[in-house]
């Protein structure tokens, strides 16, 4: 007959596996993000056609990234696209108006060092942590 259990365990198989495609393709992002810091100065010594390669390599990866995530948040269901939506908001949000603010204060001399894309990743990272874990709270 009809198990109602297969619908929901296809749900969960399928989601499973684009969390899985997901961290292959941060893997691969990852590491040739680490090839083009790295690379450049200890394997091919600035040599520019290689670095070209590798940041083209880069970006290609990332853009495949970018598409599993969207493919990952097409198969969650309404409550988990929202709290995703609210993170990535909370997140965009909070990197747009810190690192302007961050950015305006290395410019203006405020602050004794260079403000570096980094330190807005982190920020934008933790933030958006905290949002999935308040979202996942407030919708328990």
């Amino acid at each position: 007959m009809n198990n109602p259990n297969t619908k929901s365990d296809s749900w969960a198989a399928k989601n499973t596996k684009n969390t899985r495609i997901i961290f292959y393709w941060t893997s691969a992002w990852v590491l040739t993000t680490a090839l083009v810091t790295f690379g450049t100065e200890f394997i091919w010594q600035s040599d520019k056609l290689l670095t070209s390669l590798a940041i083209l390599l880069n970006v290609v990866i990332g853009f495949g990234m970018i598409l599993a995530v969207k493919r990952y948040l097409k198969g969650l269901d309404e409550m988990q696209q929202k709290i995703q939506l609210d993170a990535m908001a909370l997140s965009l949000g909070v990197g747009l108006v810190v690192g302007l603010g961050y950015s305006s204060m290395d410019q203006t001399n405020l602050i004794p060092f260079d403000a570096e894309i980094s330190h807005l990743i982190i920020l934008m990272s933790l933030t958006y942590i905290v949002g999935i874990f308040a979202g996942l709270r407030k919708y328990r």
